[in-house]
């Protein structure tokens, strides 16, 4: 077999391959075999035709067309390997010559990793927020550890924002009764923002047995987009009596015997946190400032499957309806053409920095290992609320386990260059984030670490 690679753009190539017959050989054997079993010669059992006999009975061109079939993604394959060509997406093949007993020719046009220059970040500093926890962030989060155990009384009063109320739901479009929008007995927490606009407003003031009635317009459904007039029917109101902030709280809610000894916890607690949002802050400065400053030029065919699997996923709740999708933007003051448009250019960001850190990753010799590996599938797993095994499983399915290793190994490959970025926070002090990061002495799954930063700060 002979093959060519002929650069066609920065970001594509035609791979052109020569096979003669000979080498086709095991491609016939299989193909006549396969056709063998599907037509009936009398004479011979299922499978036992021979070669001629076949070909006089069938033609020579189904055969030719199996063994096209079958040889062209294998020979494409061997081709990419010795030419070392690093692909990306599906090819687009087209035969170029088919002479019988004599030679296959076939063409490959495929997407394909553009050589990028890396620039120097020699002598990089970025600057990141201050990490200082207040009084009154403790005292939020103390709070919302009595809520957990707070008590509901009912009381004999309007409904005050904070309460607890039980509710009965009603809605109409047009006059039609909105199936999905129905409810009784329902339970709501005043000023959530978990049911509704409009709602906290028509409950607050009411008394227990008081109906209201409010338009808002829906996000979902059916009627996504449309107003919808609602009726609301408050059964019951109660509030929430919160457990005194002592000694006797802090042991009934932690390990602790003090109130001040849980008050020092959650101040630690916030700390971590911050720390995460620090080192999230770094990693995502760093990485705006390696995009400003790389040239990576986008293949077509990649960034046109990326911006297509982002649409499917935004329409999918819909029942890829867009006409609902289109009535749910306009419901967030957005147009589909403000959408496409972001969708656009989160598509193309996101691939330049796939190519740019799977480029990293090259030049550092990143490896990743199964332990590594191990705790990305672990925590992906609690993330979607599954078993390990149950992810693993889903992944293998969908093909996925090969783009999880490649996310873990660009991970490494932007921890390695914040590892070697000077980090100040606001007041000017250098900010130590190896226990994120890892450290260039000792690399510990600083990939998985940055995820947990990041997932940590958006919670």
């Amino acid at each position: 077999m002979k093959s060519t690679v002929e650069q066609l753009s920065p970001t594509r190539v035609k791979i052109n391959v020569e096979v003669p017959f000979d080498e086709l050989k095991p491609n016939f054997d299989r193909a006549y075999r396969k056709i063998a079993q599907q037509v009936r010669i009398p004479g011979f059992r299922p499978g036992k035709a021979p070669a001629r006999v076949l070909e006089s009975r069938i033609g020579r061109a189904p055969v030719l067309d199996e063994v096209v079939n079958e040889a062209i993604p294998a020979k494409y394959i061997e081709a990419v390997r010795a030419g070392e060509v690093r692909t990306l997406g599906q090819p687009e093949f087209e035969v170029t010559k088919l002479e019988d007993r004599d030679v296959l020719e076939f063409s490959a046009e495929v997407d394909v990793r553009p050589a990028i220059e890396l620039p120097d970040l020699e002598g990089l500093e970025i600057s990141v927020d201050d990490v200082e926890t207040t009084d009154e962030e403790v005292a939020e989060q103390l709070d919302e550890l009595r809520a957990r155990f707070g008590t509901l009384t009912g009381v004999e009063r309007p409904a005050e924002n904070g309460d607890f109320v039980s509710i009965d739901l009603a809605a109409t479009v047009g006059g039609e009764p909105v199936e999905e929008a129905s409810t009784t007995g329902l339970s709501y927490e005043i000023g959530s923002g978990q049911l509704v606009d409009g709602i906290d407003e028509a409950i607050v003031g009411a008394n227990a047995g008081e109906t209201k009635s409010f338009t808002t317009k829906l996000v979902a459904g059916e009627y996504a987009g449309q107003d919808a007039e609602v009726t609301v029917t408050v059964q019951s109101v109660k509030q929430r009596e919160l457990p005194e902030a002592d000694d006797e709280f802090a042991q009934l809610a932690s390990e602790f015997d003090t109130v001040d000894e849980l008050r020092a916890d959650l101040r630690e607690r916030l700390g971590r946190v911050k720390k995460m949002q620090q080192g999230v802050q770094a990693r995502d400065k760093v990485l705006d400032i390696l995009l400003e400053r790389t040239e990576v030029p986008i293949p077509e065919k990649v960034l046109e499957a990326e911006v297509e699997n982002r649409k499917h996923d935004a329409v999918h709740p819909f029942d890829h309806d867009e006409a609902k999708f289109a009535e749910a933007l306009e419901a967030e003051g957005r147009t589909l053409d403000e959408f496409n448009t972001e969708v656009q250019e989160e598509s193309e960001k996101a691939v330049r920095t796939q190519l740019l850190l799977d480029t990293i990753a090259d030049d550092e010799q990143t490896t990743v290992d199964d332990g590594e590996l191990t705790e990305r599938i672990v925590y992906q797993a609690q993330r979607f609320g599954v078993s390990p095994d149950e992810y693993v499983q889903r992944a293998q399915q969908s093909g996925q386990l090969t783009a999880i290793y490649a996310d873990v190994r660009r991970g490494k490959a932007l921890a390695s260059v914040v590892r070697g970025t000077t980090v100040k926070d606001a007041s000017g002090a250098e900010v130590d984030l190896s226990e994120l990061f890892g450290s260039d002495e000792a690399e510990t799954e600083e990939a998985p670490a940055a995820e947990e930063t990041a997932a940590a700060s958006a919670e």
